[in-house]
């Protein structure tokens, strides 16, 4: 064979396993380059009612294959909308985290539909010792003093309410502003309002509350779902030692009124209405013996006699 064919074989064959082994290097430990894309994030930690701003947004760079479902790519889109949900540092901005139009104000953006936002006054008392804070779930107690212990009742008129601000505040503060609180802030907070989410007809229910009587607000857990009965008023004779010697008190298992209402035999009514504390110890009546229906004056000469007939 001619040398030269020998040469140019030997010489394929060494660019081709260099370019083999090239390959396999770059497929293995070369630095892979993905495809990026740029999206608008937040500038610095905001809260749900946040109105966008030209400084509270910018431009990041994140792969492509980890873009989120309707990101935002022109900040000229998100200016002066309203935030929906909190978002925080360098956070991508999407179409859901947002208000649709540019003509929402504030928090009344994240106002649900079909719902209002009503507010209480509340101070450490009431409102559980500064323990409620944004997104609690609580129900809405309310009190009327009456003239006298035996008119003072409470009642439960609301149950697992959601607690939209506490103040000004919409969200909870974080462990590291909760550590350096103002003492001047820290007294004023002492009372201060609670904004609830309620339906109209809770909203009224609870506005004529607050002007009949106190309100309070009593903690529950975001997991529990369940609710009291209906009998669920407690009136100041429960409060009251000398109730039951008086006679005043009802029976503690005595049914609601609307069981009440349906009781139409005297003797049944009588029974549940007794108080307990009769006395134990009364002595038995005397029982009159009857008196007759009839009576017959016999003369028998100077004799008169009485019959009596049953």
């Amino acid at each position: 064979m001619d040398r030269r064919k020998i040469l140019m074989i030997l010489g394929g064959a060494w660019v081709s396993a260099a370019l083999l082994t090239w390959f396999l290097w770059a497929s293995t430990k070369a630095p892979k380059t993905e495809r990026t894309v740029k999206v608008v994030a937040a500038a610095r930690d905001m809260g749900a009612g946040t109105r966008l701003r030209q400084a509270d947004l910018k431009l990041v760079s994140i792969p492509e294959k980890d873009m989120p479902k309707a990101a935002i790519a022109d900040p000229k889109l998100a200016i002066d909308r309203v935030l929906l949900f909190p978002v925080n540092m360098n956070e991508p901005v999407t179409v859901s985290k947002v208000t649709t139009t540019a003509g929402a104000e504030g928090l009344a953006a994240t106002i649900e539909p079909g719902k209002r936002a009503i507010a209480v006054p509340i101070t450490d008392s009431s409102g559980v010792a500064g323990l409620i804070t944004p997104r609690s779930k609580v129900d809405v107690l309310f009190t009327k003093t009456g003239g006298s212990m035996a008119e003072a009742l409470t009642n439960v008129i609301l149950e697992d309410v959601t607690v939209m601000s506490i103040g000004r505040m919409t969200e909870v503060a974080s462990a590291a502003a909760a550590g350096t609180v103002n003492p001047q802030t820290a007294q004023r907070a002492t009372q201060t309002v609670a904004t609830l989410l309620l339906t109209p007809e809770q909203a009224a229910k609870l506005e004529l509350a607050k002007n009949q009587g106190k309100i309070g607000l009593a903690l529950r857990n975001p997991l529990d779902r369940s609710t009291i009965s209906e009998n669920n008023t407690v009136t100041g004779d429960v409060l009251d030692p000398l109730a039951w010697t008086r006679g005043t008190r009802r029976r503690p298992n005595l049914p609601p009124p609307q069981v009440l209402a349906k009781i139409k035999d005297p003797a049944e009514w009588a029974k549940l209405t007794a108080a307990e504390d009769a006395p134990k110890n009364k002595p038995p009546e005397k029982k009159e013996p009857p008196k007759p229906r009839w009576v017959v004056d016999v003369f028998r000469g100077d004799k008169h006699i009485q019959e009596s007939f049953q």
